[in-house]
């Protein structure tokens, strides 16, 4: 795969993502039960500070760094989720909106910079991309989209 497939893949997903909360109501994007307690504000953060994640330990990885693990460090993926739930749930929408378009562009500048190496294997690098995004937005796109045909909206 080259550079600019995962690049697309990764903004096709993104796109999907945008669309599955698209024309929602702040009241709306605000209302817990779509994954669990999580609002659609919630997911978007979520999204919002995996890409973060994804922007602070590519470049560790593109320098052969190992990131620490998540067990280690908080618990768990469960354990970082909760802390990082808490720590963004307070924020206003309107902040937690702005983030997730200023992560999700940095994120793509720093990817067109990247050596196109990093993506013409399953390397660690692109492994890691993957995981923080592409792979990881779809799963929200369908709760969220799922969540809207049970309440009609």
């Amino acid at each position: 795969m080259r550079k600019q497939q995962v690049l697309e893949k990764l903004e096709k997903a993104w796109a999907d993502f945008e669309m599955s909360f698209e024309g929602l109501s702040d009241a709306h994007l605000l209302q817990p039960g779509v994954t669990e307690n999580w609002s659609v504000k919630d997911l978007i953060a979520h999204v919002s500070w995996w890409e973060e994640e994804a922007l602070k330990y590519l470049p560790h990885i593109r320098q052969g760094i190992t990131p620490p693990r998540y067990k280690d460090a908080y618990g768990g993926l469960d354990a970082f989720n909760a802390l990082m739930t808490e720590q963004m749930h307070e924020l206003p929408l309107a902040e937690v909106k702005q983030q997730h378009l200023d992560s999700h562009h940095r994120l793509v500048a720093y990817l067109q910079n990247a050596p196109e190496e990093l993506f013409t294997t399953e390397t660690r690098f692109r492994r890691r991309l993957r995981l923080d995004t592409y792979s990881h937005y779809p799963e929200h796109t369908r709760a969220i989209r799922e969540w809207r045909q049970q309440l009609n909206i």
